[in-house]
């Protein structure tokens, strides 16, 4: 069996000396073609865990690995095998929309790139900004580029935080189609999203993070037969947690 994009063993990332836990002991893979929703409540530990996967927290003990590539500071081919999409679009205020796409373009080394920027323009119907000055967009377009970003070098492993943020219907709609198509073409899909109802609607599997631990995990088959749904099993956690 081939080496899965996404491989987490045993990681565990402690802040202030080790006297913050803030991710513990984790383990989990996701597979080539698989969509999994990482879900959890404020503080659960998702978007700690998700930096670490992009390569922008260093694991306190344990492995990541990206694409059959251990993530370390300067663990370039890991990287380069994904694409982070984080909560809060961040971008070159002086830059283009354009100009941003072919930047990213350019550091991954896409191939036949004129085109591929178009498509990715098309699909979150931003051709009418191509040429927009990023300080001059709206916070769900900001986020947009930063999708169209991660999207254009095809990454074996898609890591998600909040990618909603922001969107507007028609934007929510074209996230969903493509996460779905990039799976279909085989990458990883990790997402973090307080947006129940979209992650159980894509994710094939979800692990629910709780107290930086792995409070549960299953397939969206098993949610389903339970008569239940994420946001259920959220809340249940928390109310055990508080009693």
């Amino acid at each position: 069996m081939s080496e899965p994009p996404i491989r987490v063993e045993s990681v565990t990332k402690t802040f202030d000396g080790g006297r913050v836990v803030a991710v513990d002991n984790i383990s989990f893979d996701v597979q080539a073609g698989e969509i999994v929703g990482l879900v959890g409540i404020n503080g659960a530990g998702k978007t700690t865990l998700l930096r670490m996967l992009a390569g922008i927290l260093p694991v306190t003990q344990g492995t990541i690995a990206i694409a059959g590539h251990t993530m370390t500071p300067d663990a370039v081919e890991a990287r380069r095998a994904l694409a982070f999409v984080a909560d809060t679009p961040s971008l070159f205020d002086s830059l283009t929309v354009y100009e941003h796409l072919l930047f990213t373009a350019e550091l991954y080394g896409v191939e036949d790139r004129e085109s591929k920027i178009d498509a990715v323009l098309a699909d979150f119907a931003l051709i009418d900004k191509r040429n927009a000055l990023a300080s001059s967009l709206s916070r769900g377009m900001r986020q947009k580029v930063m999708i169209c970003c991660g999207l254009l070098h095809a990454p074996t492993a898609l890591l998600l935080d909040e990618p909603l943020s922001g969107l507007d219907p028609l934007g929510r709609k074209r996230m969903s189609e493509a996460i779905e198509a990039a799976a279909e073409r085989g990458a990883a899909v990790l997402i973090s999203s307080h947006q129940m109802e979209f992650v159980q609607k894509l994710s094939h599997r979800f692990i629910i993070l709780h107290n930086g631990r792995v409070h549960a995990s299953g397939t969206r088959a098993d949610v389903e037969a339970g008569l239940t749904s994420l946001e259920d099993i959220l809340i249940r956690a928390s109310e055990d947690d508080a009693s």
